[in-house]
């Protein structure tokens, strides 16, 4: 018999974790081990979006391994910041560092080793593990931290040890890159980011993906977060530094109560707390906390319009995988941004909702809701268009077959 190709994943995020980089980790692994593969996970304990270890765990030690369909979880319980800001940030890679070298130890045999990067950093005891055990090594690039950090204004543009930490950073994250068999990313403006910091040449397109049975507008039920008599503008996913919130505290202040407009937040985040301070005066605006995976379809499909307001600064540092279920919702968004973003040009493709950039007024957002809000029509047929392009472009059963193809062609 032969024996099964065995596949080591490093990830800060996985499951039970059921939102962004830990849903998508957690959907492929199940995915191997059902195309025959045996898969281990090095990951640390979940807390995301909350940015607080899940009550489940948090009593277990430090290092701890449990079993989830036919995938060994070889967990360190990382250190995670009460305020969530840069040198947290940095405390909790460098801490998640630590147990990740200590973990790769229990992984006696690998053909492939996968790390999943928000954090640079793993890529070091990633690439370690693949020299122990001489395996191919595969990075996929799901956030370029510390680009975003820059980007957004995380970091402080200042002093000359600014300047020394960037070169720093960047020639480490060279370094790691160029040390890869495989680099992939989840955008095309990604894998161009990725052509220039690294001599990686044709980095592989891995994207995030949706399915058409788990977001379907043709089977869901009213959420009891959306009310029926208004109409309802939804946000859901994490509140953090990478959104423009000051840009919704704008549009917030010149929606009138005669509008009937209604104005829902589902999430959490390390932004959360001021953002609904900030917003405390409009009534209209409903803060609910996470939901599990097994209610999105219901909430994303009940809403009428779905909103994302991005820092117009942020670019080509991510690509929002809330954006695939909001389309394929078949219900029209609203998303602001920089005009050369890969979201921009989803929106613009798509047909499927309403794109603005920086040069747009918060006025125009609010003349164009209450467009939507007074032709049903107009936003039904955005909501089809988007859903179709969806469907056609980030199938789940489609990237994730290219996806063991690519896998069975390296190992």
């Amino acid at each position: 018999m032969i024996p099964k190709k065995a596949i080591t994943l490093i990830t800060p995020f996985y499951f039970p974790e059921d939102t962004a980089i830990g849903l998508y980790t957690t959907q492929f692994s199940k995915f191997l081990v059902k195309q025959g593969y045996e898969v281990k996970v090095i990951t640390g304990f979940p807390n995301y979006p909350q940015w607080k270890i899940h009550e489940k765990y948090q009593s277990l030690p430090s290092f701890f391994k449990e079993t989830n369909e036919q995938i060994e979880i070889i967990r360190y319980k990382q250190y995670l910041p009460s305020t969530v800001n840069f040198k947290g940030r940095v405390f909790m890679m460098l801490d998640f560092f630590y147990g990740t070298f200590r973990n790769i130890n229990q992984v006696k045999t690998a053909d492939l080793v996968i790390c999943i990067v928000p954090f640079t950093i793993s890529i070091l005891p990633s690439l370690v593990l693949s020299k122990l055990r001489k395996s191919k090594l595969w990075v996929h690039v799901q956030d370029f931290e510390f680009d975003l950090a820059l980007n957004s204004g995380i970091i402080k543009k200042k002093s000359f040890f600014f300047t020394l930490f960037k070169s720093v950073v960047f020639g480490f994250e060279r370094k790691m890159l160029n040390s890869a068999d495989v680099v992939s990313s989840i955008s095309f403006s990604m894998q161009d980011k990725i052509r220039k910091k690294s001599n990686q040449k044709d980095p592989y397109y891995f994207p995030n993906w949706v399915s058409s049975e788990k977001i379907n507008p043709a089977n869901y039920s009213k959420h009891n977060f959306i009310n029926s008599n208004v109409f309802t503008l939804l946000y859901s996913g994490n509140i953090g530094d990478k959104q423009d919130w000051g840009f919704l505290e704008k549009l917030c202040a010149i929606i009138k109560p005669e509008d009937q407009i209604e104005i829902v937040i589902v999430g959490d985040g390390g932004f959360k707390t001021n953002l609904t301070t900030k917003l405390k005066l409009f009534s209209f605006v409903k803060f609910f906390d996470p939901i599990p995976y097994n209610e999105l379809n219901d909430l994303l499909c009940s809403a009428d319009v779905h909103f994302l307001f991005q820092k117009p600064e942020v670019v080509d540092t991510i690509m929002p995988s809330k954006i695939l279920g909001m389309m394929a919702s078949a219900k029209p968004s609203i998303v602001s941004g920089n005009k050369n973003s890969e979201v921009a040009t989803i929106m613009n493709q798509s047909g499927g909702g309403f794109y603005f950039s920086q040069n747009d007024s918060v006025l125009t957002i609010y003349q164009t809701i209450l467009e939507l809000k007074n032709n049903v029509t107009i936003g039904e047929k955005m909501g089809v268009k988007a859903r179709s392009y969806i469907l056609e472009k980030f199938s789940e059963e489609k990237i994730l077959a290219n996806f063991e193809e690519k896998i069975r062609s390296i190992i």
